[in-house]
C-alpha cells in the first residue's frame, strides 16, 4: 500500500484518539449529572485512563506517540516533510500538531491526566455486576 495514504490511515486514526481522549472526561462529568450508564463502563473507562497513563508516562519521559513516530516514518518513505502529502493528510496534521513548545503541551497533558483521575472519583465505573 502506498505509504502516503498509510500516513493519511495514520493520522486519521491519531485524531480519532485524540477526539476520544477529550471527549470521555467531559462525558463523564455530564453523564454523572444526567445519570448516563453509558458513561460508568468500566471498559470505557479503564481504556481511557489507559491511554491516558501512557500520554502521562510520554510526557514525563518527554517522548512523542507511537503513532506520531509511525506517520512520521511513512511520510518519510513516501518522500513527504512534515505536513506534504494530500489535502486530507495536511488538515490531519494542523489539527493534530500546534507550534507550541513541547514542555507546554507535556504539561497540558499531565494537567489532563490529572483531570481524568479526578472524573474516576467522581464518577467512578460501575463496579464488576453492579445493577447501576
Amino acid at each position: 500500500m502506498n505509504p502516503a495514504l498509510l500516513a493519511d490511515v495514520v493520522a486519521a486514526v491519531h485524531l480519532a484518539i485524540v477526539v476520544f481522549v477529550l471527549a470521555v472526561p467531559f462525558a463523564a462529568l455530564a453523564g454523572g449529572l444526567l445519570r448516563w450508564r453509558w458513561i460508568r463502563s468500566p471498559l470505557l473507562r479503564l481504556a481511557h485512563l489507559g491511554i491516558m497513563l501512557y500520554i502521562a508516562l510520554n510526557a514525563l519521559r518527554n517522548e512523542l506517540c507511537f503513532l506520531t513516530h509511525i506517520e512520521f516514518d511513512l511520510r518519510r518513505e513516501a518522500g513527504q516533510q512534515g505536513a506534504e502529502g494530500s489535502f486530507v493528510g495536511q488538515v490531519l496534521h494542523d489539527i493534530l500538531f500546534v507550534d507550541v513548545d513541547q514542555a507546554l503541551l507535556n504539561g497540558i497533558y499531565l494537567g489532563f491526566f490529572a483531570l481524568v483521575v479526578l472524573t474516576l472519583v467522581l464518577v467512578p465505573p460501575r463496579r464488576r455486576g453492579a445493577d447501576a
